[in-house]
């Protein structure tokens, strides 16, 4: 009996489901705690339970199958609650032809039927891509027909190891036959299937029909129809001799073949000495008839008998995004119940008060103030009376003035340190290498327009507070009265006549505005202080650097001195030469050349403060010099030439008390002094000479209160 028709396992690449699951799960439950990190564990479960189905090869045995059924239920339990999209989560799956490699299917038969028509009639229709050839239409169509004939064929080998009936047995077989014979004219034509295929299945056509007819015979026997038995037998053995001639690489039927041959030797040998029965024509005999036992097993989640759902508390998608609307529509619904609640609580508040109401409808006896009128008494005057309300409206203008002032000289540091950031930056160019302070001070000079923009608001709103003070002040100051004058101020009839506190609370609130926008500008403007000191300090190294670099560049190079005027004939007075101009640098300024030291009359005697001449035309070396001493005295040269046309060179005198040797003894006349704001710690002074800044302009300091 030839072996089963299998369809190998296709293929699939390695897919990390755990990664997209967890990010999506983190997303979805962000709060964390046990429910997130159960979930995460479960899709790492999942990942796997993916490898140990389809990243090895699996064993043809009903572990395996299980396996398997457990991945797919728990992929399609999954499918409801993730959403699984190019949106969201992006899984790909990357399949291979299942007819590549020869690998086989092992499980249940008629579950296969199910499989393959529920492949063609669901999972086809859901692909958004061409499918591969192994599970196209017309393939799984085929393949569901081998299914249903080898489920039969099944049943049939059962029933003949059971020692069935032979009756029942032939149209077990019969059915079989039918079955493979369509299943080979639908794949007949197509090249989808591997070309083994082909032969088998028309050898088992010739071979169910074979054992059809040979049942069949032996029940003809049984009813004592001899020719029918013979005619049925050499039926039977004319298939089996064209399996055995076309399909012997396929099947082995040599066993049956004997079996049917020694059958058909017996009958004949009985009828030609016994029975001598007429042996009919094929087509006279009666059809053997069909027992259909199979059908496809629909596949329905779950498959497995064994399957824990791992996500099995989360809520499905389609249930959070109802529950999400939901939330959303009663979220609109209450906003718009508490609108209308505050927009009648308006009105009424406002008819209340048109109607003068709750103070109205006060209990008033003739001769006692309400409590209401005497609890606004006892605070106004608590917190020190009309004279403390006017005091404070006092104090309002010289708070702002103060503030603005304070303000003001913050933007002009700001302003100052930016105007000279400029200038050096037109001057130097490309060598001023450091920020520039408009774009550094972009924040400060927001800060400030913020604090600018708040005293412009806090003006409008002293003007209207001091208007409405203004018209409240006499009720304000009937309620600083004592009782006896207050109980003879107020009309017993309308006791609404008090005066509400919250003009005092007001003028008390601006106070106290005024006063905390205060040290926030103190510490604005230390802000914008120590940034111009640091920009300051900065500016000063740059201009070193600078003087240094320009200091170290190399002059003009020397013209060398014409053979006529270091060696003139004798008689022959020189002619003044005409100078060459200079080569100059034509990007870097040269400094000016430093003027030759003087040269002082002979009857001078050296002292401290000058140098003294040394003997022309030689060359001292400068001695060591100790601090204090007189500098060096350095060799006198030839004259400078005077050329016609150009004026002659005048020597400078040195500075009195000049001592390049003693530069550590010269003691600064005045520490530098750095810029320090109010409320500020001193700078500690420099560890060595250097450039003495002028004295900044005092600033106006202002107390803090």
């Amino acid at each position: 009996m030839a072996s089963f028709i299998s369809v190998q396992l296709k293929k699939t690449s390695e897919v990390d489901l755990a990664k997209p699951l967890v990010k999506f799960i983190q997303q979805t439950y962000p709060n964390g705690g046990e429910e997130q990190a159960q979930y995460c564990r479960a899709a790492e479960e999942l990942s796997k339970l993916r490898r140990a189905a389809l990243g090895r090869p699996l064993d043809k045995h009903e572990g395996a199958l299980e396996t398997l059924l457990r991945y797919y239920d728990q992929i399609c339990s999954i499918e409801p609650k993730f959403p699984f999209s190019e949106n969201q989560i992006c899984l790909t799956f990357t399949w291979k032809d299942a007819f590549d490699k020869g690998s086989l299917f092992g499980g249940s038969v008629k579950l296969g039927i199910g499989a393959f028509l529920h492949i063609k009639e669901t999972v086809l229709s859901a692909l958004n891509r061409e499918p591969t050839v192994d599970i196209s239409p017309d393939t799984v169509g085929t393949l569901s027909l081998i299914m249903l004939a080898q489920a039969q064929e099944v049943f049939f080998l059962k029933a003949t190891r059971d020692k069935m009936k032979d009756a029942i047995i032939a149209k077990l077989a019969n059915q079989a036959a039918d079955y493979f014979g369509d299943a080979f004219k639908q794949c007949q034509y197509k090249d989808t299937l591997p070309k083994e295929v082909f032969p088998i299945l028309a050898a088992k056509h010739c071979i169910m029909q074979a054992n059809a007819e040979y049942h069949q015979s032996i029940l003809a026997k049984q009813q004592k129809k001899f020719g029918e038995e013979i005619a049925r037998l050499q039926h039977a053995a004319e298939l089996i001799k064209t399996v055995a001639s076309r399909y012997d690489e396929y099947v082995n039927v040599k066993e049956f073949s004997d079996k049917i041959s020694r059958a058909l030797t017996a009958a004949k040998k009985d009828n030609d000495f016994i029975y001598h029965d007429r042996v009919p024509d094929l087509k006279d005999l009666d059809p053997i008839g069909k027992a259909t036992l199979v059908k496809s097993t629909p596949v329905n989640v779950p498959i497995s008998q064994k399957f824990t759902d791992l996500f099995e508390k989360m809520v499905p998608v389609s249930v959070q995004q109802a529950l999400a609307a939901y939330n959303q529509r009663k979220a609109d619904l209450v906003n718009r119940s508490i609108a209308q609640m505050r927009e009648a609580t308006t009105l009424a508040n406002g008819v209340l008060a048109s109607l003068n109401l709750p103070a109205a409808i006060e209990d008033v006896s003739g001769d006692t103030v309400p409590q209401s009128i005497l609890t606004k008494s006892t605070s106004v005057i608590e917190q020190g009376g009309i004279q403390t309300v006017d005091q404070l409206i006092k104090e309002l203008p010289e708070l702002l003035q103060r503030n603005r002032e304070i303000l003001d000289e913050s933007l002009r540091l700001l302003d100052e340190e930016e105007a000279t950031d400029s200038d050096l930056r037109a001057k130097f160019k490309e060598r001023w290498q450091r920020t520039p302070s408009n774009e550094l001070y972009k924040p400060l000079r927001a800060e400030g327009n913020n604090f600018r923009a708040v005293l412009d608001k806090a003006v409008q709103a002293d003007g209207q507070v001091k208007e409405r003070y203004q018209s409240h002040r006499d009720t304000i100051a009937l309620l600083c009265k004592p009782e006896p004058e207050l109980n003879a101020a107020i009309p017993s009839a309308n006791p609404a006549k008090t005066m509400q506190g919250s003009e005092v609370r007001r003028c008390i609130l601006m106070w106290v505005f005024y006063n905390e926008l205060t040290e926030i500008l103190v510490r604005f403007q230390n802000k914008c202080s120590d940034i111009v000191f640091a920009r300051k300090t900065e500016r000063d190294e740059l201009l070193k650097d600078l003087q240094q670099s320009i200091a170290r560049e190399p002059s003009a190079p020397s013209i060398p001195t014409p053979a006529y005027q270091s060696s003139p004939a004798a008689g022959h007075a020189p002619t003044p030469p005409t100078p060459a101009p200079r080569t100059m640098p034509p990007t870097k300024p040269q400094p000016p050349a430093r003027p030759p030291p003087p040269v002082l009359p002979a009857n001078r005697a050296p002292s401290a403060t000058a140098p003294a001449p040394v003997a022309t035309g030689t060359t001292t070396p400068a001695p060591s010099q100790t601090p204090g001493s007189a500098p060096p005295p350095q060799a006198q040269g030839p004259p400078y030439p005077t050329y016609p046309g150009y004026p002659g060179y005048c020597q400078m005198p040195m500075p009195m008390g000049y001592n390049p040797y003693a530069y550590g003894q010269y003691n600064m006349p005045y520490p530098p002094v750095y810029h320090q704001s109010p409320g500020q710690a001193p700078y500690p002074g420099p560890q060595q000479p250097s450039y003495p800044f002028p004295q900044p302009p005092q600033q106006s300091y202002y107390p803090q209160q």
